[in-house]
């Protein structure tokens, strides 16, 4: 049988295994067309077949379970009519021998099950759901889905002991209800709870006593209720709670204001732990809203490390802890541990059993920090091979080849109307020597707004056309991909330029039908050589003759799908992909290690810093005092908020409430435009157009704007609320000034006069480095700010890994590379537990890879 019909039936084995959850591919089946239609073709599978699978996976995702179950199946059948060798029955998966489990299975049937271990009761009959460990191994299904909140760590295989599924009801004092809610914490099985990490401990070994406290230390104290007080502030429109703890070296004195409700919670003579930062008010220690809980007594004397977990309503800390303590106990050291000996030797890793009990209840902090460790470990161990195999698969196939001579290229950047910058030429040649590798590209470019990434795009498309090929460039917004439709016309059809006008076009929304026609006519008989759209470009019917380049602006802005629809009309297309939010390195390790990446990193020549300045609220008469001066000068402004309208529970500024203010009192003499989300597209492309042609001297805004147009005379960027945007927000924001050559400002007022020492905002007042603020803001934030579509499966992957722990990071890629050498299909037999483990992770469709 040919290979490319081999991959695809196994992926459908794989399917049918799974249970038709789309999940044989990560991403979903549709996502194996990438390189599949290139397989098949190259095997000389007819076109009528190749058309039928892709039609077919296409629409897999929209339907049902069962739906799929019948689709894979009449495709297989046409398959067989056509290539009789495929309709043979493949062999069964090789069964795991009966007799391996068996020690651990003894050893775990010599101990009772945790519901009589941990009540200390006599041995009684397990419950069917825990006989099962006796069974022959091959017996458990290994097609049953993961549990909802399985880490990657607790990746299943055919080892893992069967009592594990087991429901928690079969635990001493879990009944039904509370069954139930554990469930909304995600456990519904014994595994799931080995894997529910306390979100904190308190080290009872380490207590500071009150008498001891210094003012800004941030700790956690333990004492008793010694009173409780609700006194009227603001006139009686607020209040505010203050109780008194007490530890017999001391008191202290903590406040909650507006919050009613705690003081029923509190009551004299209750032991309480409370967390935060000691604070002064009159020369006295106090802490203002704390985390605080109720301690028991019993935990105060145990001199030990306690974990604290995330709780819901009928569950309490101590009744889940015991619970915790039985399965944790008699379960975690029966885990068999997937990842082989040579590489936790090699990692100076604990075992996983080890590392399982000592996360829960730690006998000390080195313990504790080494358990985080191989957890962390795991998770970006898993993570590196995934996309190390992904990248494998995507270098995979062929991919044409457009070899350019140095005469052209020295002819067409002497064209241009200015010197490429060092890092620009860099990200060039990455470009040219991809394009002539053989290989499809796969190439992220990262750069600072305004570093030129656009020209870098431009040349690698005019490189591709130069071959008698097309290019298409998406970019998320009608405004940005019109920008960029005349950065293309003048930097490839201008004087010097290889094209004509006519060859490059844009196709967005707003597009009249009978140009939209003349367009998809074009695009499919070769006449036009590069589209420049929004997601008008992936529309089903814009075809084609040739597609072998193509660029995503601002990638993080696309979901997964539409990507690999516009890759999908062509075929095996080079793929580029621009963001102006620059990557922390350790994320460019992990999450974007599929990409090779390009990164520009120097501004071009007369592009001036923009100078940025923290301002206190009642500062803001400053800020436009500047900004009259700067439109008297015939310049333009930004006035950006986080809010488009006033909401009771965010104290912060909104933009439609005060365009009403600024309009008619502040501004009254200067035309004003807004913009906000909730506009319909067309009119926010109206208001921009009207902006960057100068009808109005102040635009006020939401981040709507925080991607997209090019107003070079723009030179004053002012952020209301500006301690409630992340680093890379503000950064590009930002960028929206200085785009000229006039010396720019940005001036960040925030909500209150507290806030104005904000980490983030000094930050901006000092840097213009994207990529120095990027990686504070990975400290600050974690990695949500960067993942756009990536974020929903890489982010909630990381239980236990810090994606900003660098060391970690490298450790877990040196071992996974070092792995992916000797065996990238994990099909030795030692590495058979660590392959089925790595498919069922990657098989429940965490991440996705451009």
């Amino acid at each position: 049988m040919q290979p490319s019909l081999e991959k695809l039936r196994k992926f459908f084995r794989l399917e049918h295994e799974n249970k038709y959850t789309n999940t044989a591919i990560i991403g979903g089946l549709a996502k194996m067309l990438d390189y599949w239609e290139g397989e098949a073709r190259a095997d000389g599978i007819t076109e009528e077949v190749i058309q039928a699978v892709v039609s077919r996976l296409r629409s897999y995702e929209k339907i049902s379970p069962d739906g799929r179950a019948e689709s894979l199946k009449g495709l297989w059948k046409r398959i067989g009519d056509t290539y009789p060798e495929a309709g043979q029955k493949p062999k069964p998966p090789q069964q795991q021998p009966q007799q391996q489990p068996r020690p651990q299975q003894q050893q775990r049937q010599q101990t009772p099950p945790p519901s009589q271990e941990a009540e200390g009761q006599p041995s009684t009959p397990r419950p069917a759901s825990q006989q099962q460990q006796s069974q022959p191994q091959q017996q458990k299904p290994r097609q049953n889905p993961p549990p909802r909140s399985e880490s990657v760590v607790g990746a299943k295989h055919s080892q893992t002991p069967a009592a594990l599924s087991a429901a928690l009801t079969v635990l001493q004092g879990v009944g039904p209800r509370n069954a139930e809610s554990l469930e909304k914490l995600g456990m519904q099985t014994l595994g799931d709870m080995l894997y529910y990490f306390p979100r904190r401990y308190e080290d009872y070994s380490q207590l500071k006593p009150i008498q001891s406290l210094m003012y800004n230390d941030v700790v956690t104290v333990l004492g008793t209720v010694q009173s409780v007080h609700t006194r009227p502030i603001r006139g009686g429109k607020s209040s505010v709670i203050e109780v008194i703890i007490g530890d017999g070296t001391g008191a202290l004195r903590i406040s909650y204001f507006n919050q009613p409700w705690l003081s029923n919670r509190f009551k004299e003579g209750d032991a309480i732990s409370v967390s935060g930062k000691i604070d002064q008010y009159l020369g006295r220690l106090v802490m203002n809203s704390p985390d605080w809980e109720p301690v028991e007594v019993e935990n105060l004397h145990t001199n030990r490390i306690v974990p604290i977990y995330s709780l819901t309503e009928r569950i309490t800390q101590k009744w889940l802890r015991n619970q915790m303590n039985s399965v944790i106990t008699y379960w975690a050291p029966a885990v068999v541990d997937a990842l082989p000996e040579t590489i936790k030797r090699a990692a100076q890793l604990v075992s996983l059993g080890e590392a399982l009990t000592q996360v829960h209840f730690p006998d000390s902090q080195a313990r504790l920090k080494l358990a985080h460790e191989r957890l962390g470990f795991d998770e970006i161990f898993y993570l590196q091979m995934g996309v190390m195999r992904q990248k494998r698969d995507w270098k995979s196939v062929d991919g044409r080849r457009f070899p350019i001579s140095d005469e052209w290229l020295v002819a067409r950047l002497g064209a241009l109307p200015f010197t490429l910058t060092s890092a620009q030429q860099t990200s060039l040649d990455d470009i040219r020597k991809d394009l002539d590798s053989g290989k499809p590209m796969n190439r992220l470019v990262q750069g600072d707004v305004g570093s030129g990434k656009t020209v870098v795009a431009a040349l690698g498309a005019n490189i591709v056309v130069s071959g008698d090929a097309q290019a298409a460039i998406m970019a998320p917004t009608s405004i940005l991909a019109e920008q960029h439709y005349r950065n293309f016309i003048n930097l490839l059809a201008g004087d010097g330029g290889t094209m004509q006008q006519s060859e490059i076009r844009l196709l967005v929304g707003n597009t009249t039908e009978s140009e939209k026609e003349a367009i998809r006519q074009g695009l499919q008989d070769g006449s036009i050589k590069i589209v420049i759209g929004t997601h008008a470009v992936i529309e089903p019917d814009v075809l084609f003759k040739d597609l072998q380049f193509v660029v995503i602006d601002e990638q993080h802005r696309f979901g997964v799908e539409q990507r690999a629809e516009l890759r999908s009309k062509g075929t095996n297309p080079h793929l580029l992909v621009m963001t102006a939010t620059p990557i922390p390195r350790s994320l460019a390790l992990t999450v974007f290690g599929d990409l090779d990446i390009s990164v520009i990193d120097v501004m071009p020549e007369g592009r001036q810093p923009v100078t940025t300045y923290v301002l206190r609220p009642q500062e803001r008469e400053r800020a436009y005092s500047l900004m009259r001066a700067q439109i008297k000068n015939g310049n333009q402004a930004f006035i950006v908020y986080p809010l488009i309208d006033e909401s009771e529970k965010i104290d912060a500024r909104a933009a439609v409430d005060d365009f009403e203010t600024l309009s008619k009192q502040v501004f009254p003499d200067l035309r004003l435009g807004l913009l906000h989300g909730r506009m319909k597209p067309a009119e926010k492309d109206d208001v921009m157009l009207k902006f960057r042609d100068k009808e109005f001297d102040i635009l006020v805004s939401t981040t709507v704007i925080e991607v997209g147009v090019d107003v070079p005379n723009s030179t004053v960027m002012m952020i209301e609320g500006a301690d409630r945007f992340g680093l890379a927000q503000l950064h590009q924001l930002r960028g929206r000034v200085g785009r000229g050559s006039v010396q720019s400002t940005c001036l960040l007022i925030p909500t209150r006069e507290d806030a104005t020492e904000n980490e983030r905002l000094q930050a901006m007042a000092v840097t213009n480095s994207g990529f120095e603020l990027a990686d504070l803001d990975l400290k600050l934030r974690g990695p949500g700010e960067f993942l756009g579509t990536r974020q929903a499966g890489y982010a909630s992957t990381l239980k236990m890994a810090s994606i900003t722990d660098v060391k970690l990071i490298e450790k877990a890629r040196e071992q996974a590379q070092a792995l992916f050498e000797r065996d990238p299909e994990l099909s030795q037999p030692e590495h058979a537990l660590l392959a089925e483990a790595f498919e069922r992770f990657w098989g429940a469709g965490k991440g996705d890879v451009s």
